[in-house]
C-alpha cells in the first residue's frame, strides 16, 4: 500500500523556504507512530530539511529521490525516480514530501493521512488537491488546538 502523510493549510500550502510553517507536537507524534518501522520516501529537499538528529529518520528505511546521479544521502538509499523507489520497497511505503513528490505520488497512492491546519498562509510548496470523485474521507478527528493553530486529522482512501 502506498500512503501519503502530509500536513497542509486550507490553501494546500505545506512549506516555505525549505521549512514547515508550524510546530504541532501532536502531529509529529502521529507521524512517528504511522511511519516508525516502515519505509519512507521523500525528495532531496525534504531529506535535507530534516534536523541533523533526525537525518535519516530513525527506525525507518529512508528512500530519497534525486535526479542528481552523484547525490549521496548518508544513512539513506537514493533513487532517481519515484517508481524505482516504490519498486525497491515492494510498494509498501509512506510518501512524506515535498510538493513535487506528493504530486508524483498521488495518482499511485491508496491512502492519504492528512493533517488539515485551519489557516491560510503564503508558501512555495503545495499539496495537490484531492478530487472528491477519487478520494473519500473515511476518518476525521475532532479539532485539536496547539501552539496557536487549530487542526484535525483526516484519512482519505481512494474511491473504488
Amino acid at each position: 500500500m502506498i500512503s501519503i502523510v502530509v500536513a497542509c493549510a486550507t490553501n494546500r500550502v505545506i512549506g516555505r523556504d525549505g521549512g514547515l510553517l508550524w510546530r504541532l507536537p501532536t502531529d509529529l507524534r502521529r507521524f512517528r507512530e504511522l511511519t516508525t518501522g516502515a519505509t519512507v520516501i521523500m525528495g532531496r529537499k525534504t531529506f535535507e530539511s530534516l534536523p541533523d538528529a533526525y537525518r535519516p529518520l530513525p527506525k525507518r528505511r529512508n528512500l530519497v529521490l534525486s535526479t542528481d546521479s552523484d547525490y549521496v544521502a548518508p544513512g539513506a538509499e537514493v533513487f532517481r525516480t519515484l517508481q524505482e523507489a516504490i519498486n525497491a520497497c515492494g510498494g509498501d511505503c509512506f510518501v512524506i514530501g515535498g510538493g513535487q513528490v506528493y504530486s508524483a505520488a498521488l495518482p499511485r497512492a491508496d491512502r492519504v493521512y492528512l493533517t488539515q491546519v485551519e489557516t491560510t498562509c503564503e508558501g512555495d510548496a503545495f499539496f495537490p488537491a484531492l478530487p472528491e470523485h477519487l478520494w473519500r474521507c473515511c476518518e476525521e478527528s475532532d479539532p485539536i488546538s496547539e501552539n496557536g493553530h487549530e487542526f484535525r486529522f483526516r484519512v482519505y482512501d481512494r474511491a473504488a
